[in-house]
């Protein structure tokens, strides 16, 4: 992978490649990595599981050290895909306290900032009939082009078959071994 980023690089197994892809991402794709988990209330409201944290948003800690503990999103950092809550604070070693940074995956939002219109348009329609796409797949099975290919690996079979057992008669006649009565 280039040092770069690749918007055409799909994905690979590598973790290596993985971190690489997510640290030179631009930030407009580094903005969907800052997806947090909705509570359940909000998941049947949107009828979606997560969505992206935004200044104004409050949440709830899940993990770490400050767990369970709520406030409100104070600071955004998309370029190194953290956020801070309003509140939380920890003490330096000088006695100063400091706001705390959070990854987005760590918390759960409680109440949605819904003051810009644009960002649960798309949220907030009906969740998508999965049926749709299961029709539209069978249909595609059962083409002509299908039933060809399946035609064609059936008689490939049958010639199999017939050349593993007796010999054919066109062998049989030219070496002498026709029918006996």
């Amino acid at each position: 992978m280039k040092s770069e980023f690749n918007k055409l690089w799909n994905s690979s197994k590598q973790p290596r490649k993985q971190r690489k892809f997510v640290a030179n991402a631009p930030n407009h794709i580094k903005r969907k990595l800052l997806g947090a988990t909705l509570d359940k209330a909000l998941r049947t409201k949107y009828g979606v599981r997560s969505i992206e944290v935004r200044k104004g948003d409050e949440v709830k800690v899940m993990r770490g050290k400050f767990a369970k503990k709520q406030g409100k999103v104070g600071t955004v950092d998309v370029k190194h895909t953290r956020i801070q809550i309003d509140g939380l604070q920890r003490a330096k070693m000088g006695g100063e306290k400091v706001e705390t940074w959070f990854h987005p995956s760590n918390v759960k939002i409680i109440v949605l900032d819904v003051s810009d219109n644009r960002r649960l348009k798309r949220k907030s329609s009906e969740p998508k009939n999965t049926d749709l796409g299961k029709k539209e797949n069978s249909s595609r099975m059962n083409t002509d082009e299908h039933g060809l290919e399946k035609n064609k690996k059936e008689k490939g079979k049958e010639i199999k078959e017939k050349s593993k057992g007796a010999p054919s008669d066109s062998l049989r006649h030219q070496t002498g071994q026709g029918e006996k009565k």
